[in-house]
């Protein structure tokens, strides 16, 4: 079964880009161990082609050699805070429509070109005090990306929601440094998570 990783830097996670095969070490490398010792009778490929700084744009432009030509039986997308964040200084928010395209375009191509089943991990932003603002615009795309999830998703990875729980009686520097990016404590979380969502794929498949 080959499963595929995408996204950005929360994905990317430092990956040595000469091999897709080696997972960097953000939550695809905490996954895809415990992914294997839940299913241990499984032959599993995994792929991480996270960039860090993508976009929803940025994987349009990939879609065919990033995803088609991969053809995965798995694709899992986290995408989306960058859309943000990249234009949070200047509060030059991308119009919703546009993201909501964008993203829609990447799950509509994986659904037509391939038979690959599609994990969607939602964005998500910890309370860190200087981008607390980045909710003016992160909470309306949070909720285009759940839209989708509903037309799309096979499975879906609240995790907005599921972090906003870690932070409760625990500092939120405890699973990130700057609110964004999780720390070893925070990726190993989200490969947790991950992987209880591949679990209930792999029931809907069997």
């Amino acid at each position: 079964m080959k499963i595929l990783f995408q996204g950005d830097s929360i994905t990317d996670a430092g990956r040595d880009r000469s091999d897709c095969h080696l997972l960097g070490e953000g939550y695809p490398h905490y996954a895809a161990e415990y992914i294997k010792l839940r299913f241990p009778d499984e032959n599993f490929e995994f792929i991480n082609l996270g960039i860090s700084g993508d976009r929803t744009e940025s994987l349009v432009a990939r879609l065919q050699s990033d995803f088609i030509d991969i053809n995965p039986d798995v694709t899992s997308i986290h995408i989306g805070i960058n859309d943000t964040w990249h234009r949070a200084e200047s509060r030059d928010w991308l119009p919703d429509d546009i993201f909501e395209t964008q993203y829609r375009t990447v799950l509509e191509s994986i659904r037509k070109n391939t038979d690959s089943k599609i994990i969607m991990i939602e964005q998500f932003l910890l309370p860190a005090p200087d981008k607390l603002y980045f909710r003016e615009d992160l909470n309306g795309k949070i909720d285009i990306t759940r839209k989708l999830a509903r037309e799309y998703a096979d499975v879906y990875v609240p995790l907005d929601g599921i972090m906003a729980k870690a932070c409760v009686g625990t500092p939120y520097t405890h699973w990130s440094d700057d609110g964004v990016h999780p720390n070893k404590n925070g990726a190993e979380y989200i490969g947790m998570i991950y992987t209880e969502a591949f679990e209930e794929l792999m029931g809907k498949i069997k």
